[in-house]
């Protein structure tokens, strides 16, 4: 970028670097205009200081820093949450596992629900929308992590109760219908982690960090701490990688899950796993 003067040479110049989209959406964001202002005042003036900030975001945005982060929000389900680099920038996959969580809780008067690793808190805000009886409870490792989430879950206005520690830690005594998560499950060392704006996301949040491992120890502690955390009947829901829905399986049988089963995202990929555990599971079956 030269430091352009004018909204419209910013938008021209900063297009042949990141796109006339991304371009856009950074422009739109410093300088408080519209699209409407670009494209019917493209000659409107840039202070010195907009013209800073908005050539280094371009750069950021050139070096690979996620779109989303630099506009410190995303969207998932219709809404937008904030975001920062203490929380992973949701994705559409994710929309299974809150679709699956949804159908089963409108079949109780008032679902108790906990997300574990809730990150930006996504899922239990869209699950108050929908299931407006649940009883929703959100838990991270991550104090800065549920900083954001207590952010969004205001902007919304949803009552979520908001608990610190490390999966079922902060959880000891309590029964929940539906347990849900979407853990870390990509193995560490995968190649993935080096492309597509991942370096930028909290890691913890992506990888498990075992050594030479599959990604299955985060899925692995949550199913086998489950049975001491569902209420008769109640389910475990969670998303893991594309390649990992046999083993996820294989371990809800060997706890004693029952209703086992695989859904698939838009792309035909099974993307969510889970089971219900207990004596009258047909309760919440389907």
């Amino acid at each position: 970028m030269s430091g352009a003067a004018s909204i419209g040479e910013a938008w021209r110049q900063a297009s042949r670097c990141i796109g006339r989209g991304e371009a856009r959406s950074l422009l739109e964001m410093v300088c408080a205009c519209s699209h409407a202002d670009l494209i019917a005042h493209p000659e409107r003036a840039m202070s010195e200081d907009q013209v800073r900030h908005f050539d280094a975001l371009v750069a950021r945005r050139e070096a690979g820093e996620p779109l989303a982060y630099l506009l410190g929000s995303a969207w998932f389900a219709g809404l937008e949450f904030a975001v920062s680099p203490a929380v992973l920038i949701p994705r559409p996959d994710t929309e299974v596992l809150v679709n699956l969580a949804a159908e089963r809780a409108a079949r109780l008067p008032a679902a108790r629900i906990v997300d574990l690793g809730t990150g930006s808190g996504i899922i239990p805000i869209v699950l108050s929308r929908r299931c407006p009886a649940a009883v929703l409870t959100a838990v991270d490792v991550s104090a800065a992590a549920l900083e954001v989430a207590r952010g969004n879950a205001a902007r919304y206005g949803a009552a979520i109760r908001f608990l610190e520690g490390d999966w079922y830690a902060p959880l000891a005594g309590e029964r929940f219908d539906l347990i849900v998560s979407n853990p870390p499950y990509i193995a560490d060392g995968d190649p993935h982690l080096a492309g597509d704006g991942l370096p930028f996301e909290p890691q913890g949040a992506l990888t498990d960090h075992v050594p030479g491992g599959d990604g299955m120890a985060c899925l692995a502690t949550i199913i086998d701490g489950a049975a001491a955390h569902l209420s008769p009947g109640g389910w475990l829901l969670m998303e893991h990688g594309y390649d990992q829905a046999v083993k996820v399986r294989e371990r809800l049988a060997a706890a004693g899950f029952r209703e086992i089963a695989s859904w698939r995202d838009e792309a035909g990929i099974e993307r969510v796993s889970g089971g219900s555990l207990g004596e009258i599971a047909d309760r919440i079956t389907g």
